[in-house]
């Protein structure tokens, strides 16, 4: 069932837009078995209805779906199928989006669905704000197509040819940077801003299928850390073609574009950030001299963190999230270490408050996600004038979004404000003791208000409406012991078989990510099913959030720079001892750690470090060598590798081969394009170098999101039973009375 429903993410909803007259538009499957995306509305009185159904079009499918559809899907992650996202005109009055590569646009108020000519394959498209139009890149080239007019489709670019595109997102800015996207609209319909991307100056890697010999490998443009990016230009494009450079890089200072943000009643904000990361500029382009005016500079000793919502322009001037300390300029400081909301410079929030994302302005105030508490992500409403402390909207412990209505231009986020006096908010709520999510739409309100059914809110009125949630209840719930462990009070959770009776110590496993830009520990529950799965299975589980991870501040982030091993692997064993201490529960004699992606990373430096701590360990899609990382990320933390070599050389796995005592098990997918299978392959070379046993599992066909079926269910089976075995408890059986979610119960 975990496998065949996504981590029960089939059926949730998702990609929500509250639209100017109170309409919710939202994604979601017809129930928890389907993983179709559909288009779905919810009006005013609450009632739902099915917009758009893929299952209608059956002639159309996902096996067709233009290569850059396929990376970008891979760059965020995402493994339903149907229709995966939409975007609509700014007054809601159409949404468009694509199946199997060809576009669709459909009439919101009459349900009525057409299919534009056009050249297609079709990949981002997006509606002009007015609605006239749709803007959609096809192979390397932007292509636009008006909705009035059956044959007016045509390129509005230069055609792209060879390493050469046009409002693509890079693989950096993709996968790093949180820009997905590589063109914008104006807020006139007039003109677009278009990136214009010259890989050529990028690495070329391929990456072939050992299964299939007879299909030639994929050619990836990779750009590892120390290496050539992506050449990124800028046009502004008249939609009669007539096009102008933008020299958003005049004095060569900036080696990233890393956003644009475009919305009513303002001029476009380019976003610019030095290859080192320590300085970030915000400019103002004048579109019609195309004159960039620098609007504020951020710099930092060691990164400056990009949050794609920062930042956002309103009346009042430039909202931005920044980390206050040790920044230079800021000056009105109350409490060093806190990412803050700033308006053109000036600290709106205090120590209280970890600033996540600004969601939308309603007047004189901020909608803003924040960390209220490490474990805990709430919203917050936050006056702009400073006369009024921030007022927390959600009081019940989870993990709080929201989207506003009426805010920003073609569902990008914006100036602001709502229509009328209470702008709508969907609240997606995720909470510790509850399956699935709630989603309710709310009105922006003053004062403490609540209703019988449902926890208090401030700020918020009674529920409009509410989104259903079809997924699957899962067969087992996972019951997280929430704790701060250890001097450093590190964010933890511990889980225990559910028929656990106290008898006898129970062996370990750590199941950690423990890297930056990623929490385990957050009071949710399907984020933890997993963790208590291979508890139910006799283990004592300990996830633990340590030194580079979000949520407790920039200097506690920031104490993994140029050492991505020591500390992170301090702060698990600190977190061991301090659980082995406090619940004396734990048989430190039988240890094994787990993890993917940084995880994995973590999980083989443990058993090659310290087999005196760990017994056995499981690592997948690990990176072993920092040197074949991309260079957005390991820069960030490790500086450039010709400039500190050290850093590289002190954190490379496959330079530690030699120590490896323990029973290790590397898991890779073969066609992974982010942490490609040579980091798995380098390692198991080293080991075998060295004569140091260890296994290997080749996945065929996988990327780093492993989302077949068959392999997400068998991989849990096959490490509980790696990791049973190399603890001496024998291959795993599974109890008549603890409950599974994997299969039916038993083994497959």
């Amino acid at each position: 069932m975990y496998a065949r429903t996504r981590r029960f993410s089939v059926g949730l909803p998702r990609n929500i837009s509250v639209l100017s007259d109170g309409r919710v538009l939202f994604l979601r499957s017809r129930d928890g078995d389907d993983p179709v995306l559909c288009l779905w509305l919810v009006a005013p009185n609450g009632q739902e209805e099915i917009v758009v159904d893929p299952a209608e079009l059956p002639e159309l499918g996902d096996g067709e779906l233009p290569l850059a559809e396929l990376a970008r899907r891979e760059r965020a992650r995402e493994s339903a199928a149907g229709i995966v996202g939409y975007a609509v005109d700014h007054d809601g009055t159409r949404a468009c989006f694509t199946i199997g590569g060809s576009l669709f646009v459909v009439d919101l108020a009459t349900g009525e669905l057409s299919e534009p000519t056009i050249a297609g394959p079709v990949f981002d498209p997006r509606l002009s704000p007015d609605g006239r139009l749709v803007a959609y890149v096809s192979g390397n080239d932007l292509r636009l197509v008006d909705l009035a007019s059956p044959d007016s489709d045509r390129g509005l670019t230069a055609a792209g040819a060879g390493p050469v595109s046009y409002g693509r997102a890079e693989f950096i800015a993709a996968e790093e940077m949180q820009r997905s996207r590589g063109y914008w609209w104006s807020p006139s319909s007039d003109r677009l801003l278009i990136t214009r991307v010259d890989e050529a100056p990028v690495s070329r890697w391929w990456i072939a299928d050992p299964a299939h010999p007879d299909r030639p490998p994929n050619e990836v443009r990779y750009p590892a850390t120390g290496s050539a990016n992506a050449q990124v230009e800028l046009l502004l494009v008249d939609l009669d073609g007539h096009q102008r450079a933008i020299r958003w890089d005049e004095d060569g200072r900036f080696e990233y574009l890393a956003g644009v943000v475009w919305t009513a009643g303002h001029d476009p904000l380019i976003v610019r950030q030095t290859r080192d990361q320590r300085e970030v500029s915000i400019a103002t382009l004048d579109p019609d001299n195309l004159q960039l005016s620098e609007r504020r500079v951020v710099t930092d000793d060691t990164w400056v963190e990009l949050i794609p919502s920062s930042p956002t322009p309103c009346e009042r001037g430039l909202l931005t999230i920044e980390d206050l300390a040790p920044l230079a300029g800021v000056t009105d400081v109350a409490e060093p270490g806190r990412r803050a909301l700033l308006l053109d410079g000036r600290a709106l929030t205090g120590a209280e408050l970890n600033v996540r994302s600004i969601i939308g302005v309603v007047g004189d105030s901020v909608v803003c996600s924040a960390w209220t508490s490490p474990s805990e992500i709430h919203l917050v409403l936050i006056d702009l004038t400073g006369s009024a402390d921030p007022l927390q909207l959600t009081t019940v412990p989870g993990v709080h979004a929201a989207v506003i209505g009426g805010v920003g231009s073609n569902g990008d986020g914006g100036d602001g404000s709502g229509d009328g006096d209470q702008p709508l908010l969907a609240v997606t709520s995720a909470r510790p003791a509850t399956d699935g999510v709630e989603v309710a739409v709310r009105p922006l309100a003053s004062g403490d208000t609540a209703d019988a059914d449902r926890p208090a809110t401030r700020g918020l009125g009674a529920p409009v409406a509410f989104i259903e949630d079809v997924s699957h209840r899962p067969p087992i719930k996972a019951v997280p012991i929430f704790c701060q462990l250890g001097a450093d009070r590190l964010e933890s959770a511990l889980f225990l078989p559910s028929n656990y009776d106290g008898t006898g110590p129970l062996p370990v496993l750590l199941d950690p990510y423990g890297g930056p830009h990623a929490q385990r520990v957050l009071k949710t529950q399907t984020a933890h099913l997993v963790s208590q799965w291979f508890a139910e299975q006799g283990f004592a589980v300990l996830v633990v959030d340590g030194r580079g991870t979000p949520g407790r501040g920039p200097e506690w982030e920031r104490q993994v720079w140029g050492d991505l091993a020591t500390p992170v692997l301090e702060d698990q064993l600190a977190a061991l001892d301090a659980a082995a201490d406090e619940f004396s529960v734990l048989d430190l004699d039988r240890v094994a750690i787990r993890g993917w992606s940084f995880g994995g990373y973590l999980a083989a430096l443990a058993v090659l470090r310290r087999p005196d701590r760990f017994h056995a360990a499981v690592a997948g899609a690990p990176v072993t060598t920092w040197r074949l990382y991309d260079t957005h990320y390991t820069e960030r933390y490790l500086g450039r590798p010709d400039l500190h070599p050290r850093h590289y050389d002190t954190t490379d796995l496959t330079a530690e081969a030699a120590k490896l005592t323990r029973p290790l098990l590397l898991i890779h997918g073969l066609a992974d394009d982010n942490v490609v299978a040579a980091h798995t392959l380098r390692l198991s070379t080293a080991l075998l170098a060295e004569a140091v046993p260890h296994r290997v599992l080749p996945l065929s066909g996988v990327t780093h999101m492993t989302p077949q079926e068959a392999v997400a269910e068998n991989l849990l089976w096959l490490q509980l039973d790696f990791i049973r075995e190399a603890l001496g408890l024998g291959r795993s059986v599974p109890s008549p009375s603890a409950p599974s979610m994997v299969g039916s119960g038993g083994r497959p």
